[in-house]
């Protein structure tokens, strides 16, 4: 449940959040391609990383790259501001971050998405916990900070009742 920050007075709501579920490392990534199409392994690797390089030193030059079905990558500045132009100088830069708009690979994603409802990750991690110490309850709200845990920290039960599960992130 989360609350408007725009109407704070407004009754907290259930939104979605996407969960990562996995880290695919760069090494797992290219080996994933060189397995789709047919690829040397290395070739992959080399590729990707000679063009996360020059990409990055086109951006530097002030261009924008247009990787088709990928999408386009540019530049954006932030800074601080200059009472005029000729006070401003380099110094009042403060950030350079790298914009993308997403290519046509990209384009109807929520179409092409399952959405799994799963429990939050304070839930998960109770459980989990709960598990591991043979308990056959979790206290989700004092997970969440919401209410204090019992002060033996026990919250096992005989087993004759169900684990209690949350639906407010679902």
């Amino acid at each position: 449940m989360l609350s408007n920050p725009i109407d704070t007075d407004a009754a907290p709501k259930a939104y979605a959040r996407a969960q990562v579920k996995e880290v695919m490392s760069f090494r797992s990534f290219v080996q994933h391609i060189a397995d789709h199409g047919g690829h040397n392994r290395g070739k992959v690797k080399g590729v990707l990383s000679d063009t996360c390089e020059c990409l990055v030193e086109m951006l530097l030059e002030g261009k924008k790259v247009q990787l088709d079905e990928l999408g386009d990558f540019w530049l954006s500045l932030t800074s601080n501001g200059a009472e005029n132009c000729q006070k401003f100088t380099a110094a009042n830069i403060t950030g350079v971050k790298i914009l993308f708009t997403p290519g046509i690979d990209f384009e109807n994603l929520i179409g092409r998405a399952e959405f799994n409802p799963v429990a939050s990750r304070a839930a998960q991690t109770a459980t989990l916990k709960a598990e591991k110490a043979g308990e056959g309850t979790v206290d989700l709200d004092a997970a969440k900070g919401k209410t204090p845990a019992p002060a033996n920290g026990n919250t096992q039960n005989n087993g004759s009742e169900p684990a209690a599960v949350d639906n407010s992130s679902l």
